[in-house]
């Protein structure tokens, strides 16, 4: 009776117990339950099952869908019937698909096991009495096969913790569950991951969503990525979609259909790996959905519409789903009905100093003579995980004298504002590097690296060793797409010392606020100091471009115009006697309403160019000289 799910090829749980015995149950099993799920590893567990005198069908397809079947032999064992069963189904499924068996040897021989004999017999014979002689031969077969298989024994052990531990890591090492480097250094890594596994309870096949709450720079994106990594496995069909802050307006209303489909769209095609999926209704995710098993992370929500969205209901989805949703805001949780909430606090002060000394040190414990000024630098950074790993990176390689220098900077900046804490790993950057990072901030957060390492390659910002250099002070991060992924708290502080470059938005180096643009865009305001421009329009109302909006602006080399929600509806109208654009490097500008671009558009240093649903019909008139345009990837020159 093989489940769709093995049958397929699809193990439903990694590992199979068997046991007999409450004392087993409540003592050794629930200590090892505890450490596979610190390793993500997935247990079948039967307290829902009725034992009784023979095997139940739901004990056969469990031990079918698990991939691996650990059995523990105690005393008791050959007392149940049940079990005897079990360990005959077990190597069923060792012959016929190659399950993995391990063995237990708990206060029992494995040559009382494998002939039968002493207590363990007795007891063995007492099971036998009134069954068949084929009945009796099979259970003592499989008796003997699974004392053969080489096993742990606990009176090889003086401690039975370290026992519960080694075989935790066997398991996870035939089931080859590696896991990944980047999460090496989160300090409490394993106590967040068991207290989630255990709200998710992946053995059951109701579907669940749970929340994960905390401030920000708490780490409850990291704890969800590291969640995500280990549960990946176990799921055919997953989703991580980040950077869900403001996805949603609330200004733009409950009704806006196209701004809701976009989203469900690109939920969609990250789960079936289909770019660009177009759905025409709401219903799309319930009715592609709800006979599959996902895994979905929904990442930074802070708007209940996107719940209703993305996950409006568990009948969204099909048996033994899981949603996992992070937040800053345990309202939302509880208004969409999510019961179970994992509270991300702050480190203790013993965890604090850690993941200081882990950034400062690349140790776990302070250094003699730094204890006391490091209990203080951990202390003004209220502890916040973010804070400390930045201002710890940013003081690495430093003396004590240098330390002590910048503590007394810290203390008189901090006026409880995570960004002044922030600024110290900002102000540690060389010149270049600070750019960089406002590059980043500004216009490139969450690009493909390749691709922005390219687009930068004429600047003098040496883009991919100053990557380096900003990811080894925890300012950015790449994600496992290769994109580069600054933390939004860290956005906000390139994007607020930016603002504080000139009172007037044309003297900046970076526009990001649609109405500063709109501003500078219509009277003409723009200088030689700007170098980018990133335009949402999506609610800009009807805004009108001056002749020579761009004119003053020489030095611009990146132009982003785009609407985030379909819904939007800004329209910019464009003059038809403007004719100029700087020499950019990146022009992506969506819904852009003329047949061609300006006529005295230059593309010679172009390397990324991107008009969808635009309305062009040729890039301009008359003959351009191309140069390095040749070289452009044109892939990415979308049309109409």
């Amino acid at each position: 009776m093989a489940s769709s799910s093995s049958s397929s090829g699809i193990m439903r749980y990694h590992v199979f117990p068997s046991f007999h015995g409450p004392d087993v149950r409540r003592g050794f099993l629930s200590h090892l339950h505890d450490h596979f799920a610190s390793k993500g590893i997935t247990t079948f567990k039967d307290q829902e099952i009725e034992r009784g005198h023979t095997i139940k069908p739901e004990l056969v397809q469990a031990i079918r869908e698990s991939r691996v079947s650990i059995v523990l032999l105690s005393k008791k064992y050959a007392s149940s019937s049940w079990c005897l069963d079990e360990l005959v189904e077990i190597f069923k499924c060792k012959e016929d698909q190659g399950q993995i068996v391990m063995t237990i040897f708990y206060d029992v021989d494995p040559s009382s096991v494998r002939k039968q004999k002493g207590d363990f017999g007795t007891a063995f014979m007492k099971t036998c009495e009134g069954k068949s002689e084929e009945t009796k031969q099979s259970w003592s077969n499989a008796l003997t096969h699974a004392a053969n298989i080489e096993g742990e024994h606990s009176l090889n052990w003086a401690n039975e913790a370290d026992m519960i531990k080694k075989i935790a890591t066997d398991v996870s090492n035939k089931l080859n569950l590696t896991p990944s480097k980047d999460f090496d250094g989160m300090v409490g890594h394993e106590a967040h991951l068991a207290k989630l596994n255990s709200l998710l309870c992946l053995e059951s096949d109701e579907v669940k969503m749970i929340g994960i709450w905390g401030p920000a720079g708490i780490g409850k994106s990291t704890i969800a990525r590291a969640l995500d990594n280990q549960l990946s496995s176990n799921f055919q069909l997953k989703c991580f979609m980040g950077n869900l802050k403001g996805s949603l307006k609330s200004r733009m209303g409950v009704d806006d259909h196209d701004s809701k489909l976009w989203l469900q769209n690109q939920l969609l095609s990250k789960i079936f790996n289909q770019e660009n999926m177009k759905m025409r209704h709401l219903g799309a995710i319930k009715e592609r959905l709800q006979r599959q098993r996902v895994l979905i992370i929904l990442d930074d929500v802070d708007d209940l519409e996107q719940l209703e969205v993305l996950a409006k209901e568990p009948s969204w989805f099909g048996s033994g789903s899981r949603i996992i949703v992070t937040t800053e805001d345990k309202k939302i949780l509880e208004a969409h009905g999510i019961k179970d909430i994992y509270h991300v606090d702050f480190p203790s002060e013993e965890e604090a100093l850690e993941i200081l000394c882990l950034s400062a040190f690349k140790q776990s414990s302070v250094p003699n003579g730094f204890e006391e000024v490091a209990n203080k630098v951990a202390e003004l950074c209220g502890n916040l995980p973010l804070g400390l790993c930045v201002v710890g990176s940013s003081l690495r390689g430093q003396s004590k004298q240098e330390w002590e220098l910048q503590l007394s900077r810290i203390d008189g900046s901090l006026d409880g504002k995570v960004e002044d804490i922030l600024k110290v790993g900002f102000d540690s950057l060389s010149k270049k590097n600070q750019s960089l990072f406002l590059h980043i901030a500004c216009f490139f957060n969450n690009e493909v690296v390749d691709n922005v390492i390219s687009v930068l390659s004429d600047s003098n910002l040496d883009v991919r060793n100053g990557l380096e250099t900003l990811a080894d002070k925890s300012l950015v991060h790449k994600s496992t797409y290769g994109r580069i992924v600054m933390h939004h708290l860290l956005q906000q502080l390139g994007r607020q010392i930016v603002h504080e470059q000139s009172d007037e938005p044309g003297k900046r180096q970076f526009l990001f606020e649609a109405d500063e643009i709109c501003d500078v865009l219509s009277t003409e305001t723009g200088t030689g100091s700007v170098i980018g421009i990133s335009f949402d329009t999506s609610n800009i109302g009807e805004v009108s471009v001056s002749k020579g909006a761009f004119e003053g602006m020489r030095n611009l080399r990146f132009l982003r115009i785009f609407r985030r929600w379909f819904g939007g509806e800004g329209t910019l109208q464009i003059p038809e006697d403007l004719d100029y654009l700087p020499l950019l490097r990146l022009l992506h500008w969506e819904f852009y309403p003329r047949t061609s671009l300006p006529r005295r558009f230059q593309p010679e240093r172009l390397m990324e160019l991107r008009m969808p649903f635009s309305n062009l019909e040729k890039l301009w008139g008359g003959i351009q000289v191309w140069y390095s345009i040749f070289f452009l990837v044109l892939l990415m020159i979308q049309f109409k």
